[in-house]
């Protein structure tokens, strides 16, 4: 394994600045960050890996206080980012849209990768319908695995509150495994451990399922606030963590390595085997505003939310710095 400096050598030195996607221009033009320090979201997840392997890219663009504050997946995670614990974080498109109806004061910022979540079935549970009267295990409700399957069941008709026996428990894992479920929606490297025990069966792999394969998982989001007063923090964070989505596309075994060296999780397999599946690389090739869209008309139908798309694109999100950025960085 390498140290702190040999990968920051590697990946914000000049040489591998252009490898990475990065003209040197711009960022040596670019007025400091008003401010050195950012608080991101760490959580048992580990798609959200670019936000962690950002963060030797994050010094590199000014930061010498990046700190990771513990948060729950899912709206939990939102509502740490609209409180102001955590500043800037990736996760998944659904919860922050849930959360902005409600008022929070964030901002999403950008689209990162497409899927990552599986849904795992027994032998009674061969598709979204069949899980009609099934009980389905998830980490709570509100939980990331929750509203993503809401959005699911709402989009093949399925009423999620009456057709669905939730089980949000933080055991519901061991609860499928020992049959005591009939179906599981999990985010790595939950999926990975299923299929190396080959416990139960994929019905939904999102990442390449139509039509969840067609939008984004997680997004960068930030707090209203923080980005009006650093714009230039804001610009330089969401470049360091769309590079470091790069290096997680490029060289999965350097980010794998990078997350486990760092303890954001334990084993190499999986986090490499996540690295491999998720597509990292694919962050300028959709647009995120399809993404809030989908995701609002899907939870409008589940009656998550009240706001129709339009207004939540216009209060919730701001496209100018993953604009500015798609024109600096390579494709």
């Amino acid at each position: 394994m390498q140290s702190r400096r040999e990968f920051l050598r590697h990946v914000a030195t000049a040489g591998t600045v252009g490898y990475l996607g990065l003209r040197a221009g711009p960022v040596a033009a670019e007025p400091p960050p008003e401010t050195t320090r950012i608080k991101l979201a760490k959580i048992r997840g580990i798609c959200i890996a670019p936000q962690y392997v950002a963060e030797e890219l994050l010094g590199a663009e000014g930061f010498t206080d990046v700190q990771y504050v513990q948060a729950e997946t899912g709206v939990g995670q939102a509502k740490a980012l609209a409180s102001g614990e955590v500043e800037m974080s990736m996760n998944f498109a659904a919860p922050l849209i849930v959360m902005a109806d409600s008022g929070a004061p964030l901002l999403i910022l950008a689209g990162v990768h497409v899927g990552c979540f599986e849904l795992f079935g027994n032998e009674r549970v061969r598709s979204i319908r069949d899980l009609k009267g099934k009980t389905v295990g998830v980490q709570g409700l509100g939980s990331s695995s929750h509203i993503f399957l809401t959005s699911m069941a709402a989009h093949v008709g399925l009423d999620p509150e009456k057709d669905i026996n939730w089980v949000p428990s933080a055991e519901a894992v061991r609860l499928f495994a020992e049959g005591k479920i009939d179906a599981y929606l999990g985010f790595p490297p939950e999926p990975q451990e299923l299929r190396a025990r080959k416990i139960g069966h994929v019905v939904v792999n999102s990442a390449i399922d139509r039509p969840w394969s067609q939008y984004f998982c997680c997004m960068i989001s930030a707090h209203k606030d923080w980005v009006r007063t650093h714009p230039v923090a804001t610009k330089r964070a969401v470049r360091a963590i769309l590079k470091a989505a790069n290096v997680c596309a490029l060289e999965p075994d350097r980010a794998a390595r990078r997350i486990v060296e760092r303890g954001f999780t334990q084993r190499y397999d999986y986090a490499l085997q996540t690295m491999k599946e998720i597509s990292y690389g694919r962050w300028r090739e959709y647009d995120p505003e399809d993404t809030i869209r989908f995701y609002a008309l899907r939870l409008n139908e589940a009656r998550m939310i009240k706001a129709n798309p339009k207004r939540l694109i216009a209060d919730s999100t701001d496209w100018r710095f993953l604009n500015e950025l798609k024109k600096e960085l390579k494709g």
